[in-house]
């Protein structure tokens, strides 16, 4: 088992090696990625915690950005895939305003809207209640979101995440921004899972996968949901479309 693990892992990295170099050259329009095992694929030829980190090495672009798609609902992330226990090493001013930035940039470039509304998500339960719990929300995160909106950005926040998905507050917005990763992509699963997609904005080529893993536990069962993939070529054609226009 262990050998044929890695025998995949190799062969992941061999499909995913031929299809950026058909993108760069290209002989591709858009590129659709299978799910990955991130272990599996560790080698002297990758050393990335997953697709988004290795294409915005490949195509040397520290603007590769992750938004979550759906018909429903949009997400991106402040963190990416970092530990949870130094999420908050990371917030600052410079961070914030660089990923509102980009997602506003890609909601306008990528899905042809003209204006976009952004929420912000908050770090700490309850805004961390005037400081009783935390103070980053109140001294970091909201004046962050302040000096965005004063430049005429429709950005608002910080919003309790747990009544913000729970009033569907998400419905009045173009794109709700996470602080951390589960923060975002569990209330996403939840509300779009086989119809998301993983769309890595902000590159010079287009990128998307599907919002599941490699699902080993349903391999050859027969009853894996080919919707999130589906929907994965689907955004990426539109995409193309968007920026061709």
């Amino acid at each position: 088992m262990v050998k044929r693990l890695k025998r995949g892992g190799e062969y992941a990295y061999l499909s995913l090696k031929n299809s950026v170099e058909a993108l760069k050259s290209n002989q591709i329009d858009a590129l659709v990625t299978a799910p990955i095992n991130k272990k599996n694929i560790q080698s002297e030829n990758f050393k990335f915690q997953g697709h988004t980190e290795f294409l915005s090495d490949y195509f040397s672009s520290k603007n590769a950005h992750m938004i979550m798609v759906s018909d429903f609902l949009k997400i991106s992330l402040m963190t990416g895939h970092v530990s949870l226990s130094s999420v908050t090493n990371f917030i600052n001013e410079k961070l914030i305003k660089e990923k509102i930035l980009l997602s506003l940039n890609s909601l306008k470039l990528d899905f042809n809207i003209e204006k976009p509304k952004i929420a912000i998500l908050g770090i700490d339960p309850h805004l961390g209640d005037q400081g009783v719990i935390g103070n980053v929300d109140e001294k970091i995160i909201k004046p962050a979101i302040n000096k965005i909106f004063e430049n005429g950005d429709l950005v608002f926040g910080p919003y309790s995440s747990d009544g913000y998905f729970a009033s569907q507050t998400y419905k009045n917005f173009d794109l709700t921004m996470a602080v951390y990763h589960d923060q975002g992509l569990i209330p996403f699963k939840l509300i779009s899972f086989g119809g998301g997609v993983n769309y890595t904005s902000n590159l010079s080529v287009i990128r998307t996968s599907p919002d599941h893993g490699v699902a080993y536990n349903i391999s050859g069962k027969n009853i894996a949901n080919e919707g999130s993939f589906r929907e994965a070529v689907f955004l990426a054609c539109k995409i193309y479309t968007n920026r061709n226009n």
